[in-house]
């Protein structure tokens, strides 16, 4: 009786440890269960938490912004345009159907603005605004979009228009949307825009509009912040967000669903399932310099490298961060001209000898040529600083 008591114990005592684990697995093959496509990803490593027909094309509808504001964030930050500047309102961005903030032809609104219609009221007017601000024309813009679709090595996308409007031959996946997403996320401005709930437009006028967020998660689940939803009768109802607990970020996609309630639904399990079972542990921030390296020929002699975005190691919850090996590599053959976001060097994360990081660093300033008559003197030594202050 003894011994029969103890095996059911020891039966017992297993069953309770797999059952957690079990009880994850079964969560897992819950998620996503009326959507086309999924995926969730960690934002930092990029690493896959669950994949459901991620490569399958289909219509992204106003997803398809999340590539805009991508452009416009890009844009900014190379000084291209400014958070102040004005931007005018044609005749053809005013036409824009769908959703919108009733721009009205030669209206001005600032950049600023245009991006809080854009990404709070996934206004089209407000994108083909932007698109023929930055291009020039809609259609320079869309090549824009395209090429930075191939820089970012994705393959599953081609974009027609900059507003996710129904387009032949105008497509994407929930794997590529959360590439998108980790690449716009990238710029940590871009969460104050996608994270508001609600704002206003022309509030100092008597066409005051009031803006609510598509994405009702951003207040209803908490830690969401962003970033796109899209619907049309073809796509039906699809979502990209992102949510951040503690030191960890997740994006999650889905395509497809029957209703916003169903997608909003869907969605929070993903994030639940992501936040119960993985952690991570922050390495470095978005632009911390891990180093030098010489510029040959260059106004200055050496260029900081810096990380173009947050480096993280991800774990599953409980398990040991031991091992853990961070190795830099600096290009040592660099020649002027150099320009600002240049890659010149890496960071490669390790444990217990696996890879399981690779990131690109790049350069903190650009670096002009040096004229002769520079290079002349300073062959003589007759620089005594040649590093930028």
């Amino acid at each position: 009786m003894k011994r029969v008591l103890s095996i059911l114990l020891f039966m017992a005592l297993i069953s309770s440890l797999l059952t957690p684990l079990a009880s994850a697995e079964g969560n897992k093959s819950e998620l996503a269960n009326g959507a086309k496509s999924a995926i969730l990803i960690e934002r930092d490593t990029g690493a896959v938490l669950y994949d459901k027909n991620s490569h399958e094309k289909l219509a992204p509808a106003s997803m398809t912004k999340i590539m805009t504001m991508i452009l416009i964030m890009e844009a900014l930050d190379k000084g291209q345009i400014n958070w102040d500047d004005k931007v005018r309102t044609s005749e053809y961005a005013a036409s824009m159907g769908g959703s919108q903030i009733f721009l009205e032809t030669g209206e001005e609104m600032t950049v600023k603005e245009m991006l809080k219609g854009i990404s709070i009221g996934s206004a089209n007017d407000a994108s083909v605004a932007m698109a023929e601000h930055i291009s020039g024309s809609e259609q320079a813009f869309v090549d824009k979009m395209n090429q930075k679709v191939k820089e970012l090595g994705l393959k599953d996308t081609k974009f027609q228009n900059p507003t996710g409007l129904p387009a032949k031959d105008h497509y994407s996946s929930a794997y590529d949307m959360g590439m998108m997403a980790k690449e716009l996320l990238k710029y940590e401005k871009i969460t104050k825009y996608t994270g508001m709930y609600e704002s206003y437009l022309r509030e100092d006028s008597d066409k005051k509009f009031w803006l609510v967020n598509t994405n009702k998660l951003v207040r209803f689940y908490p830690g969401v912040d962003g970033l796109k939803t899209g619907f049309t009768s073809e796509a039906k109802y699809c979502l990209t967000a992102t949510a951040k607990k503690n030191d960890m970020r997740v994006v999650a996609v889905v395509f497809g669903l029957k209703s916003s309630k169903d997608r909003n639904a869907e969605v929070s399990k993903m994030l639940d399932y992501a936040f119960s079972q993985y952690q991570t542990k922050p390495l470095y921030d978005k632009g911390q310099t891990l180093g030098k390296t010489q510029v040959s020929k260059g106004k200055m002699e050496k260029v900081e490298a810096i990380t173009d975005e947050p480096i993280s190691l991800l774990t599953k919850k409980g398990e040991k961060l031991d091992d853990i090996e961070k190795k830099i590599t600096l290009d040592d053959d660099l020649r002027a001209p150099i320009k600002k976001g240049d890659e010149i060097g890496e960071v490669v994360i390790e444990k217990s000898g696996k890879v399981l990081s690779e990131t690109p660093l790049v350069a903190k300033k650009s670096v002009p040529e040096a004229g002769w008559w520079e290079l002349y003197k300073r062959s003589f030594g007759m620089f005594t600083k040649v590093d930028s202050p």
